[in-house]
């Protein structure tokens, strides 16, 4: 393509994307469902590792043909730059066309959705074609039967699930939005695998409070035994001293030092019983 044909290009893909009709937003719902599901393709395929590339609302050129905007569109065996300097996916110039092309409508042209553009993308040759009716909750699917056909056969949902072959993937409603499933696991976007993290750290949080809680509980019943304990044992000490005084027996400061430093309650029992019938100290420490 010579300069001059990429400026017209240029001035044609401007002029494009600046048609009031074109351009025409569908409000938050029609950008939160696309949002999502480029989303969640490509975290797919970046885990994967499958060379797939997909655009969201990017300028799309063939031969001879007027410029349209996909809200979704895949071309495989073409790898996902994290730098993507792509300002349109011109045909002529990447040498291949669009795999799929995805579409969501809400509040748009519903004869352009499911009627023209079936018509014009299977012309196009573009093996799949899919359109998620947001405000219905439907989805639509579309496949060339071969590679040289130019007209559509409908993609027949088996229990609930339209099959891609481009995607390697199911596309089903689920709720009330558009699901991608792998096999039987279902894909989930950076909005709900964060979700489901932040729902791991807080149940992770949760049985840590209640295991620290049981912790400070059982120390607390410890400490409550242990005070217990020593209750007892001040009590028989000072029901020794008072079985001497009774006994009329002299205490020293040696026996009373020996009794604060007795912690093993069998033999404060032991002491004070042979305190109630001792004559001295020696008979009631002996042994």
């Amino acid at each position: 393509m010579t300069p001059a044909e990429r400026e017209r290009l240029l001035v044609t893909i401007l002029d494009a994307l600046s048609d009031p009709k074109g351009a025409m937003a569908e409000g938050r719902p029609h950008h939160k469902a696309k949002g999502r599901a480029i989303d969640m393709l490509t975290l797919h395929f970046g885990t994967t590792g499958r060379a797939i590339y997909l655009a969201e609302e990017l300028a799309v050129l063939y031969p001879g043909e007027d410029v349209f905007v996909p809200d979704i569109f895949a071309v495989l065996d073409v790898p996902q730059p994290e730098d993507d300097p792509r300002m349109a996916w011109v045909v002529a110039d990447e040498g291949r066309g669009l795999s799929l092309v995805l579409e969501v409508l809400h509040q748009g042209d519903r004869k352009k959705d499911l009627v023209a553009n079936v018509e014009w993308y299977a012309h196009l040759g573009i093996p799949e074609y899919f359109v998620y009716d947001r405000l219905r909750q439907q989805i639509h699917g579309y496949r060339l039967p071969g590679p040289d056909a130019t007209r559509y056969e409908r993609i027949v949902p088996q229990m609930g699930r339209h099959a891609s072959a481009v995607l390697g993937l199911d596309l089903a409603v689920v709720g009330d939005r558009l699901q991608f499933f792998y096999g039987m696991a279902e894909l989930f976007g950076s909005a709900d695998l964060i979700g489901r993290l932040k729902g791991m750290m807080e149940g992770l949080e949760s049985r840590a409070e209640q295991a620290q809680a049981q912790a400070e509980q059982a120390q607390a019943q410890a400490e409550q035994a242990q005070a217990q304990v020593e209750q007892a044992m001040m009590g028989l000490r000072e029901a020794i001293l008072a079985a001497l005084d009774m006994r009329q027996i002299p205490s020293s400061d040696e026996a009373r030092a020996r009794l604060l430093a007795c912690h093993d309650p069998a033999a404060l029992q032991r002491w004070l019983l042979r305190a109630m019938s001792a004559r001295s100290l020696d008979e009631v420490f002996a042994g």
